[in-house]
């Protein structure tokens, strides 16, 4: 995994960042942002946090940095994320966030030789700007 993901941030198509908790340098988890189109303009992301750390609001920190990194630094304009439709955590953590479940993936994750349903989520720049421009209400 690392080595692969040393390759795809040379060619310029993905990105990992390590999740710490402040004052530590210890790792508890990661976000990585991957391009789906040349350029960013689709990209996908996916997450994993430290079991001891869900429900303390660390993802929904990291999230926020990263989708501000992937909007406003990179200039991607659709995010996309997969959740298992069984992982009622992840998928309630990207409600919560703001993503739109646009889809269902049928069959598309295999675990332990399982084949798997995926709900498909995402995040448009044009709604990241508008929660995240004072005084702006969506409705």
């Amino acid at each position: 995994f690392i080595a692969w993901s040393i390759r795809q941030r040379q060619a310029g198509s993905y990105v990992c960042f390590a999740v710490t908790i402040d004052s530590t340098d210890t790792a508890i988890g990661i976000f990585q942002l991957r391009e789906l189109e040349s350029g960013f303009g689709t990209a996908e992301w996916g997450f994993a946090i430290g079991s001891a750390y869900w429900g303390t609001g660390v993802f929904t920190k990291g999230a926020k940095l990263v989708l501000k990194f992937a909007f406003e630094e990179v200039g991607v304009h659709r995010l996309e994320a997969r959740a298992v439709v069984q992982n009622g955590r992840g998928n309630g953590a990207l409600k919560k966030i703001g993503a739109v479940q646009e889809g269902l993936l049928r069959k598309s994750f295999e675990k332990n030789g399982e084949r798997l349903d995926q709900a498909l989520w995402t995040i448009l720049a044009e709604d990241w700007k508008a929660v995240n421009t004072p005084g702006v209400i969506l409705h």
